[in-house]
């Protein structure tokens, strides 16, 4: 590249940069013109074609088109491209033992269902029964009583029930901690199961021969007053597809032994389960205190 194009494109930088100077908004104004920075970078080191341009284009605009109040293409898509783990690492901190947390997914839905200590997700959904219990305690050890734990899950055949062509819930529901911060519930063994790929997100994993599947999980989302607040998931130690989880969700200390129980075993709550195996896993829960390494969620940006 000849010294006369170099400064013609650094120039364009610096102009688009300097249109921003006049944001109220230090911590806006500090994101858009870091966003232009990078984004000419990348520009202007891959040559980008004015075909590959508009193909761009026309790929964000499918996105949209897809998208609807039950599918969110573009979370799936910083899933696939690693931006949600990025985002999730940065607000989630080491803190001592605290839990680890992973992507959050497009599949959660507000006011689920509350059981009971003992009480089962899967409302009709198909799968093998799980026995899911632990304990919610701070990074001191101490019992999290009242914590609000959200549950979700995809069924047998991997989909959830925002995907089923009717209105029920199925796979999800919440329930709260015991006073010694204690929980129990029964759900479905996971099994592993594609991301949406009939849109655009999918045929960009076609065309660059990734595969879309995710390895088995269980969604949580733990909540308690002065503690941070964790999204994350537990995953099936012998997958797979650990290794090549399509969201690089999976955390080693995330993968868990659920123990194979045979029809005949006695079920921790004595539920009769009609000559059907069923499997059990432990997860104790570990809550970093709130505001505990939180990257940036301290600023806020007016837009």
């Amino acid at each position: 590249m000849s010294e006369e194009q170099s400064r013609r494109e650094q120039d364009l930088v610096d102009r688009v940069v300097r249109s921003f100077d006049g944001c109220p908004d230090p911590r806006l104004r500090y994101l858009v013109q870091a966003l232009v920075r990078h984004l000419h970078a990348y520009l202007r080191e891959v040559r980008l074609t004015e075909a590959e341009w508009e193909k761009a284009i026309a790929f964000l605009t499918d996105a949209g088109h897809i998208t609807d109040d039950k599918r969110q293409e573009f979370i799936l898509l910083s899933d696939v491209l690693g931006a949600s783990m990025q985002t999730i690492a940065v607000n989630n901190q080491a803190y001592a033992d605290a839990t680890e947390a992973t992507v959050f997914g497009p599949f959660f839905v507000e006011d689920s269902p509350r059981i009971e200590w003992g009480g089962d997700i899967a409302n009709g959904a198909e799968g093998e029964p799980c026995w899911v219990e632990g304990r919610v305690t701070d990074t001191d050890g101490s019992p999290v009583a009242g914590a609000r734990i959200e549950v979700w899950e995809a069924d047998e055949a991997g989909f959830y029930d925002v995907q089923y062509d009717d209105d029920r819930t199925a796979a999800r529901a919440h329930l709260l901690s015991d006073e010694e911060g204690r929980y129990a519930f029964w759900a479905i063994t996971p099994t592993p199961y594609p991301i949406p790929h009939d849109g655009p997100v999918g045929r960009m994993l076609a065309a660059v021969g990734r595969s879309p599947m995710r390895a088995s999980h269980l969604h949580f989302m733990v909540s308690a007053p002065g503690l941070r607040r964790l999204v994350t998931h537990i995953f099936v130690h012998g997958d797979e597809l650990l290794d090549s989880d399509s969201v690089f969700g999976v955390k080693d200390s995330l993968v868990k032994h659920f123990e194979k129980c045979e029809p005949h075993d006695p079920t921790p709550d004595g539920r009769t389960l009609e000559g059907r195996q069923w499997s059990r896993v432990r997860f104790d829960i570990v809550l970093a205190p709130a505001g505990a390494s939180e990257g940036n969620r301290g600023h806020s940006v007016t837009m």
